[in-house]
């Protein structure tokens, strides 16, 4: 009876100090570290080297965030299941003094239509490619994998990257559902890379990835407060991501900072011969996009506003004020504005009343789709194989909700009779270079002497589109409390309201990424505008509570 009554004593002695410990140690944590909605690459760097926590605990604790809201706003539509055991071998790498880079053990989310050759689906948000597998990585997924990162899952994305549909939704997919935004309930995320935006913004991971055709980094990135570049055509890889055009198509990082935008672009970044545009590279090795975050980047430069192509009558009052306040502090930043350099009579006209640039699309489609993805397919349960194959499959399959949202995208696209091996296409294709060119962005950069364009981000992606420059847009500032709330078409979405960001976006020639990044990197630091408003809605599970329960564990076996 006394032997019990000591080991009975002497389990409360040991539970008492082990409750004093936990105490210490998670008032320690809570400070120690950061909030993941904030959070930066140099910080989880900082804290893996230092051993606060592993790439393991960073897993467990994205997982945690993303099972809290994945249900209210749709964000991620795969998980990876091998993202831990990834995790703890990049781990055993990093404890035996190996690190890939500075993004080693770090947890990225891609867009659904970005190819994986792993137990995930590449989906593009349809039925119709759901089982379907490849034989190797994207281009971008084998960069990923090379520079350490743990590629956590896919999100959901408008379906088809917005390529399907004139009276759909933005972040709607049969395969997704709706994902919404976190600023303010149901938020039109925007899209195409909707769930992208959304995850990065309330911190489901450190970033994420999307992927341009006209605006589908940019116009995600500005509504979800986020920085986003839209790179060159040919900067980063296409390789099996599933295309709309390969003439517009790019992938690029959606961060909450510019400098981590910067880390990400330079894993992608870089000439793969399964897609010839990377060819075109003029460097062998990308810039260094890091050490372009110079506080001092503006300083001398001539930075050039298009004024003709914002129109007053599609933004509002509250994106002109905050632009016109940008002005002002690029000019203190030591830049010179040079004001109305605009675009000429000719391209403004074809941007706002042309079809060129819908015929260079749906041409592509045409093409792109079969011959750069479904031929390459390694399996193909729907036996997908073109177009007209997908266009049956969805209007038959109930789930992906046609009629109700159409496949008017497709029935154009293959009415239209060729495909971009045509002269018909040749024309629309050299008339969107004179446009974008020396009628348009190009030719102001050119005769203005400038470095750069501005533009509130509502009207900085056509013109880039159509010639394949670089853009970055930065966070700009949010539609004030009072704000009336407007709906989209079907009333099911927020597509403006209060705490509704806007953006900023710097425009350069072809290859001129650092560049752009330098500026907006002086523009951030000056303005620090993301941090002003919250999302309304941001996981609580925080890295100390993953290392606590951790800690809790290993006190328990230590005492078993």
């Amino acid at each position: 009876m006394a032997l019990r009554l000591d080991c009975l004593l002497f389990m409360l002695f040991m539970l008492s100090h082990f409750a004093t410990s936990l105490t210490v140690y998670s008032n320690a944590t809570e400070s120690a570290f950061p909030k993941l909605i904030d959070v930066t690459t140099e910080e989880l760097e900082t804290g893996l080297e230092n051993g606060l926590f592993t790439s393991v605990d960073l897993v467990n604790v994205y997982i945690a965030r993303i099972n809290e809201v994945n249900s209210s706003l749709n964000v991620v539509t795969e998980l990876n299941p091998d993202a831990l055991s990834i995790a703890a071998e990049l781990d055993a790498e990093r404890a035996n003094g190996t690190t890939r880079g500075p993004l080693h053990g770090m947890p990225i989310l891609i867009k659904g239509n970005i190819g994986t050759n792993d137990r995930m689906s590449t989906t593009a948000g349809s039925y119709a490619l759901l089982g379907a597998t490849l034989p190797t990585d994207s281009g971008i997924a084998a960069k990923l994998r090379a520079a350490g990162v743990v590629i956590l899952g896919k999100t959901n994305l408008s379906q088809w990257a917005n390529f399907r549909s004139n009276n759909s939704t933005n972040g709607w997919s049969a395969y997704g559902g709706q994902t919404f935004g976190a600023y303010i309930p149901q938020q039109d995320p925007s899209g195409s890379s909707s769930g992208s935006g959304v995850a990065s913004s309330i911190g489901l991971a450190l970033a994420a990835l999307g992927t341009e055709t006209s605006g589908s980094i940019l116009s995600p990135s500005e509504v979800n407060n986020l920085v986003g570049i839209k790179p060159t055509v040919g900067l980063t890889s296409r390789a099996l991501v599933i295309p709309i055009s390969e003439h517009q198509d790019t992938i690029g990082p959606m961060t909450r900072t510019v400098r981590d935008a910067a880390y990400l672009l330079q894993a992608i970044a870089g000439k793969d011969p399964n897609d010839n545009y990377t060819l075109a590279q003029p460097f062998d090795t990308p810039p260094d996009y890091v050490g372009a975050c110079n506080y001092s980047s503006l300083r001398g430069k001539r930075i050039g506003i298009p004024r003709n192509l914002i129109d007053p009558n599609q933004t509002g009052a509250p994106v002109l004020d905050a632009f016109s306040s940008a002005i002002r502090t690029i000019e203190r930043a030591g830049a010179t504005i040079v004001d109305n350099t605009n675009i000429t009579a000719f391209a403004l006209d074809q941007y706002n009343n042309g079809n060129s640039s819908i015929i260079v699309l749906e041409a592509d489609f045409v093409s792109d789709l079969p011959q750069s993805y479904l031929s390459k397919l390694a399996t193909n349960p729907q036996n997908v194989n073109d177009l007209a194959d997908v266009r049956k499959f969805t209007q038959t399959f109930p789930i992906e909700d046609y009629p109700d949202r159409d496949t008017a995208v497709w029935d154009d696209a293959l009415d239209l009779g060729f495909n971009n091996s045509a002269p018909e296409f040749w024309a629309a294709y050299q008339n969107n270079l004179e446009v974008a060119g020396p009628e348009g962005i190009l030719g102001a950069l050119a005769n203005y002497s400038l470095d750069a364009l501005i533009l509130p981000t509502d009207f900085s992606p056509g013109l880039p589109a159509f010639v394949g420059t670089p853009v970055v847009t930065v966070p700009l500032g949010f539609y004030p409390a009072n704000t009336t709330i407007q709906r989209n078409r079907r009333g099911t979405l927020v597509e403006v309201g209060p705490n509704f960001p806007f953006g900023l976006s710097f425009l350069g020639p072809a290859w001129s990424e650092a560049s752009l990044i330098g500026y907006a990197y002086a523009f951030e630091q000056r303005t620090m505008v993301r941090d002003q408003v919250q999302p309304y809605l941001v996981p609580s599970t925080e890295l100390g509570d993953v290392v606590s329960k951790k800690f809790v564990r290993r006190a328990m076996q230590a005492m078993s």
